[in-house]
């Protein structure tokens, strides 16, 4: 294969950093664990495991038995899934919702990229929170739209104020995720309202990524903001059932917006994958409509380990770490040494059998920030698991 860097590369796409998750991958390379210090790999947040099995003998069912499972289906998704979707969050936010709010796309990513491909264009702006998901940031750079930082507080939350200072007249959306990725932090009701607010008298686009919202640890609502009588002029939801279900080789989220605003959705999806997987759809109708207990067991069990993460953390507390934030399938902390995270992530791999992701990949190049903190996925690690990254944490000398 070629590595000619002399080929002809769109100017934004190859000022766009590589994924992060592929160069952490790529530490792993040439290297071998022991059986007494295997790898613990922490850096990415998404289930390792498959469906579960009930899950899996339907989607075989629908394989085999169903021509449509291998057909092209509707752009914006399979009506019956649109329609379970709008009627469970119309439930749970306790707002209307209308299957005409919702398209089904080929993961959260997807829908990320299709509603924000109807919101900015080259030369616009778009405020993400820092630390920001890596990939949001990209679709940014790639598309030659200027993201701009609002570093977060102390408390791991994005300041409403600073937010407002941010504004420009081409300022397009602001971007929340909560549960935080990378943070882990679950942003209060009262938060997302205030940035609604902010939002909608700015006439500009609140743009909120709720990937991990099975795994927030409050009961009820995260917000109020589908009740807002005219939600549809300024609110866009994302939401994956990847996480909820372990669908993530199937591709399957939901974007919820304005009919109208799906409308220049739909042009998207029609060019880049045409319809959402028709199997993973299937599967995710199913999960809707069947597996409300075994989801709530999945979401007791990341709490335990979230809980098992916090209360063990004192070792690390003991050497100079700091855990400032958890949630989702994250921990977001500190180290106590002298040199950058970028290195010390690095060094992990080596001398901790630790794979985890350094601040630095979701920061804006020269924020100290980035120099100190490091994100861990701790979602796949059960608490045997969690009371051995401690260990192999305090035991690193750095």
């Amino acid at each position: 294969m070629s590595n000619d860097i002399s080929l002809p590369i769109a100017a934004p796409m190859a000022r766009t950093t590589r994924s992060p998750i592929v160069e952490a991958q790529s530490w792993l390379e040439g290297r071998e664990f022991s059986a007494e210090m295997p790898l613990l790999n922490v850096s990415q947040a998404a289930p390792m495991a498959p469906p579960p099995l009930a899950l899996r003998k339907e989607m075989a069912r629908f394989a085999l038995e169903d021509d449509a499972a291998h057909l092209y289906g509707p752009v914006l998704g399979l009506p019956a899934l649109r329609s379970a979707v709008a009627a469970r969050w119309s439930a749970i936010y306790g707002g209307t919702i209308e299957q005409d709010d919702v398209a089904i796309t080929s993961g959260a990513n997807e829908a990320f990229t299709a509603v924000m491909s109807t919101i900015a264009a080259a030369g616009d702006e778009v405020i993400l929170p820092t630390p920001w998901y890596f990939n949001h940031k990209m679709w940014c750079d790639m598309q030659g739209v200027r993201a701009m930082p609002l570093p977060v507080g102390a408390d791991m939350l994005p300041d409403i104020e600073d937010a407002a200072r941010l504004i420009g007249p081409r300022t397009r959306a602001i971007v929340l995720v909560t549960p935080n990725n990378p943070a882990g932090i679950e942003y209060p009701s009262e938060l997302l309202t205030k940035f609604y607010a902010l939002a909608r008298e700015a006439g500009i686009t609140l743009v909120v990524d709720e990937t991990y919202r099975d795994f927030d640890a409050r009961d009820g609502a995260q917000h109020i903001l589908f009740r807002q009588p005219d939600w549809r002029d300024t609110f866009v939801q994302i939401y994956s059932f990847s996480k909820a279900y372990r669908l993530t080789g199937h591709r399957v989220g939901a974007l919820t917006a304005s009919p109208a605003r799906l409308a220049q959705v739909e042009k998207y999806l029609d060019t880049v994958t045409i319809c959402p997987a028709q199997i993973g759809q299937h599967a995710a109708l199913q999960g809707i409509e069947t597996l409300d207990a075994w989801l709530a067991e999945e979401r007791a069990e990341i709490l335990a380990r979230r809980r098992a993460l916090e209360d063990g953390f004192a070792p690390l507390a003991a050497k100079g770490w700091k855990l400032h934030s958890t949630g989702g399938f994250f921990a977001y902390v500190s180290h106590p040494f002298a040199r950058p995270s970028s290195e010390i992530a690095r060094e992990l791999v080596e001398k901790a059998g630790v794979l985890l992701l350094p601040a630095s990949f979701f920061v804006p190049e020269g924020d100290k920030r980035g120099d100190r903190d490091l994100r861990i996925a701790f979602a796949n690690l059960d608490c045997d698991g969690l009371n051995t990254l401690i260990s192999r944490l305090a035991a690193f000398e750095g």
